[in-house]
């Protein structure tokens, strides 16, 4: 009876161990909303959500400039101002890292310079996803040859198609951007 009795405990704890790790997984694999990423992004800030239709000068210009594919005219961002001035601009990027999408929502100051990335959608196995500390290491980086992966960005153990996809989007973005600047869009 008494070994009935241990067996019968042991397999609750694991399986109340197996569901506090699940649960630890899901909170850690958690995406946050745009509006919470735009509300940390720009703390007080009004935000105006725009679809932006590059000409195709800007898109072969954005292409050139980062370095990536630039596969459509179309660009959704939000435009960040305070007290009348325009303190940033905000990019939604989703692109294929195996064979599912990341939504990345991108965040720039006014000069052009990474503020903040925040996945807003993840569809891979959660393990693969990019962990916050590493994308903080964008913040503050602008476009330039060395904003690659081994280069100002060092890599994921294990996440090597995850790194390529993020790198590609803040390229794109950081891009995109400078041809929409370049263009007097603000």
């Amino acid at each position: 009876m008494k070994a009935e009795h241990q067996a019968g405990a042991a397999r609750y704890l694991t399986g109340v161990l197996a569901i506090a790790l699940l649960l630890a997984a899901a909170a850690a694999a958690a995406e946050i909303t745009r509006e919470e990423a735009l509300s940390l992004a720009f703390p007080g800030a009004t935000l105006r959500a725009e679809q932006v239709f590059m000409t195709p000068e800007q898109q072969r210009r954005a292409g050139e400039y980062g370095g990536v594919e630039v596969s459509s005219a179309l660009v959704a961002r939000y435009v960040a101002t305070k007290d009348g001035q325009v303190i940033g601009r905000a990019y939604v990027d989703t692109a294929i890292v195996r064979t599912k999408k990341e939504t990345l929502l991108i965040s720039l100051d006014t000069a052009g310079r990474v503020r903040r990335i925040d996945v807003t959608a993840f569809l891979e196995p959660a393990e693969y996803r990019a962990p916050e500390p590493w994308l903080r290491q964008y913040r503050d980086q602008v476009l330039s040859d060395d904003l690659g992966v081994q280069k100002a960005i060092r890599p994921i153990a294990g996440a090597t198609l995850t790194t390529r996809a993020v790198n590609a989007s803040v390229r794109r973005v950081l891009a995109i951007d400078q041809a929409l600047q370049a263009g007097g869009r603000q």
